[in-house]
């Protein structure tokens, strides 16, 4: 099982097409086939930046997700240009 969060930060005049885009990529990736878990979360105090929980079945489902059409249209096509800042973190599961 792979897993992992996502932090990114954004202007705050962004935030809507943001959520409309975070709204769609959601969707789409929790029907990927190798998807366990993908939750967006506004961080409290700070709606600005966006924490993302992310788990897979395994390395092959990880990249499928990075490869998908839905992936390169709201993450890449959206997120990634109105991003300031990201940052990713590898969990390993203690149980």
């Amino acid at each position: 099982m792979i897993s992992f969060t996502v932090r990114m930060k954004f202007k705050a005049e962004d935030r809507e097409q943001i959520q409309e885009a975070l709204r769609a990529l959601t969707d789409a990736s929790r029907r990927e086939p190798g998807c366990l878990a993908y939750v967006p979360h506004a961080l409290e105090g700070d709606p600005n930046t966006i924490f993302i929980y992310e788990q897979y079945r395994d390395q092959a489902a990880r990249e499928a997700h990075a490869a998908s059409e839905h992936f390169k249209k709201y993450a890449v096509g959206c997120l990634y240009q109105r991003m300031l800042a990201r940052e990713t973190e590898n969990l390993h599961a203690l149980a």
